[in-house]
């Protein structure tokens, strides 16, 4: 399956630090703690102190930081990648898998 990004709901939140596209932030805007909650996944990359859109609400393309089955729970690595969860909280269920770090995945996201 392809994946694609049905954003529902995209907020504009102030970079914190330079961010990297397709991956968690914080409400703060910064690149979270690994397994830490998240507001959503940034659209573009942005520098510290500019603007950018994250999506909060539906699904997302998110990078992945290693393999990912289709179906899986997903938190945050501590670079705003997606894992599998083990401990941390639960931001999005996969849509889509992936075979590698580095590859997109669509992920639902799950409003916390």
């Amino acid at each position: 399956m392809r994946a694609i990004s049905i954003s529902l709901l995209s907020l504009t939140v102030t970079a914190a630090a330079a961010l990297t596209e397709h991956r968690f932030v914080t409400t703060a805007g910064a690149v979270p703690a690994a397994g830490a909650n998240t507001l959503g996944v940034t659209q573009t990359d942005a520098a510290s102190g500019a603007g950018v859109a994250v999506d909060v609400l539906g699904t997302t393309l998110v990078e992945a930081s290693a393999a990912i089955a289709a179906g899986a729970a997903i938190e945050t690595t501590a670079t705003g990648t997606a894992v599998t969860k083990t401990t941390g909280w639960v931001v999005g269920r996969a849509l889509s898998a992936a075979s590698a770090a580095g590859e997109l995945i669509e992920v639902l996201l799950i409003p916390n």
